[in-house]
């Protein structure tokens, strides 16, 4: 899971951060009068690279883009996407750079600053949650075809919109009791209707781009059901929408909040597929279906499990002969399982490994597990699943908390919050759009 969390490291970095990283410019001129941001024409230095973008007078180079596409490969572990796919992503981060660009552009006329040292402490921190000094870390980045300057512009990125957003936007979003109220109101009149976990890639198009956008996401589609990639990387390097920062998480919403063509696909699908490209207005949407429920209902997968784990490795180069019939014997000795005080005594008699797991959420396991594991009784035993490559197991049901009978309504403060915390992404995406519109972006 660490490449998700690279892509989120401004987040995870620490929250608040102010001025800008050094980016080649010249502070102090003597008197003379030298651009902040300049180009350097003519063949000194064989390694400047032309301007692939001029956004409101700041460059940003080919090395900009090359540098963050390493970040990201790097952070997705597709180190061998097809040429096609990597020049869509180049284009992706691209128009991504403009826009941190345009956000850090933004927060300074708004006299917020995010400084070196914060920038700095928040590289620290961020080398350390990946068990490395920062010099590690500028070692690792080199590696991976990127830079510690490329990281800690996204760092300030982020920062420096977190920050704006808190200083013009926040405080003018309110939400009244009454709003609150009811939409309480309308969660208990919809109580036992059903509720989707939708992630969703949203690419935005006109009358005039419709095919081309159509064809680029019926490429994405192809690229997600190859299964090399978790949904969350497609939805971070091609979503258009603000939630391409979450892997494109809508979180749990219920049909009536969707667009009519989003409500009717979900509502056909199921658990873990993905559907698209679903036209909507302004574009076109692909979904991806994690989880359903029912509204303040309980569901039996909400229980939580204790479990024993018994694992038998095959030795390299097992054919799947030999391990099918391995694991027939392991499921021979697993039936005579009398309860979960008789597992490590029958694990030993076969080699296995056993793992305590308490508990465990159903609805965290494979969907075939959670099916089998929903009807055992305390102290029996699933059948063996693995493969030949990583060793046969199974479980063994020792114990089950059952969730309460029925939902309960979350607080009202949860309520505001959430409705908050909407209203601010909303009003982001509108500031974004107006920063877009009078950007003076020339391509290079």
């Amino acid at each position: 899971m660490r490449g998700a969390v690279l892509l989120m490291l401004a987040a995870a970095a620490t929250g608040a951060i102010a001025q800008t990283v050094p980016d080649r410019s010249v502070p102090e001129t003597g008197g003379l009068d030298i651009p902040s941001n300049l180009q350097i024409f003519g063949k000194l230095d064989p390694n400047v690279r032309k301007p692939t973008a001029v956004v409101n007078d700041t460059v940003l180079t080919g090395t900009d883009v090359d540098q963050r596409m390493g970040l990201i490969m790097a952070a997705n572990q597709a180190g061998n996407l097809p040429a096609e796919e990597k020049e869509r992503l180049r284009l992706q981060v691209l128009r991504q750079l403009i826009d941190e660009t345009l956000q850090i552009q933004e927060a300074k006329s708004a006299e917020i600053a995010v400084t070196p040292d914060e920038i700095n402490q928040s590289y620290v921190r961020v080398s350390r949650n990946f068990n490395r000094t920062p010099a590690e870390m500028d070692k690792y980045l080199r590696e991976v075809g990127s830079s510690e300057r490329s990281l800690k512009r996204q760092i300030e990125g982020e920062l420096a919109w977190s920050r704006y957003l808190r200083k013009r936007v926040e405080p003018f979003v309110n939400v009244g009791e009454e709003e609150v109220k009811g939409i309480l109101d309308r969660l208990e009149a919809a109580k036992g209707t059903e509720e989707f976990n939708l992630r969703e890639i949203y690419l935005s198009a006109n009358q005039a781009t419709s095919a081309q956008v159509f064809a680029n996401a019926r490429q994405i589609l192809a690229e997600i059901q190859k299964g090399q990639q978790p949904f969350g990387y497609f939805a971070r390097t091609f979503s258009e929408a603000s939630t391409r920062g979450v892997d494109g998480d809508l979180g749990w919403v219920r049909a009536a909040q969707l667009p009519p063509e989003l409500a009717q696909a979900a509502q056909s699908m199921q658990i873990g597929q993905v559907a698209g490209p679903i036209e909507i207005p302004g574009g076109f949407s692909i979904l991806y279906l994690v989880d359903k429920r029912q509204v303040l209902t309980s569901d039996p997968r909400d229980a939580r499990l204790a479990l024993k784990q018994l694992t038998i490795k095959f030795p390299v180069g097992t054919t799947q002969a030999q391990a099918t019939a391995r694991a027939a014997k392991f499921a021979e000795v697993t039936k005579t399982i009398r309860g979960c005080g008789d597992v490590n005594k029958t694990a030993a008699t076969i080699g296995a490994e056993v793992v305590d797991n308490d508990g465990v959420p159903a609805r965290q396991l494979p969907p075939q597990l959670q099916d089998i594991l929903l009807k055992m009784q305390i102290g029996e035993s699933t059948p063996p699943f693995g493969s030949a490559e990583s060793g046969v197991r199974a479980l063994v049901l020792c114990g089950r908390d059952d969730p309460p009978a029925t939902g309960s309504l979350p607080r009202p403060d949860q309520v505001q919050q959430q409705l908050e915390q909407q209203r601010v992404n909303l009003r982001a995406q509108q500031k974004m759009r107006d920063l877009r519109r009078d950007a003076v972006v020339e391509y290079r």
